[in-house]
């Protein structure tokens, strides 16, 4: 499998940054990502914080935590 170019953290830190309000076109192309891999870090990444991701919780431990 190819290596990815992004980190997990750097991955959350351009998901937080599209928060901005920019138009999703003109992000991806400032940061030289297509719009679906933009989609895919999105449904992966959205709604967690580098510190989640740097400290190995991804989303399913959030999830959990949340039915709990």
């Amino acid at each position: 499998m190819k290596k990815s170019r992004y980190t997990e953290e750097q991955i959350v830190g351009v998901l937080k940054e599209s928060e901005a309000g920019l138009e999703t076109g003109e992000f991806c192309r400032k940061h030289g990502i297509s719009q679906q891999t933009f989609y895919r870090w999105k449904a992966k990444y959205g709604g967690l914080e580098i510190s989640e991701v740097s400290t190995g919780y991804g989303k399913q431990h959030s999830l959990l935590g949340q039915r709990s």
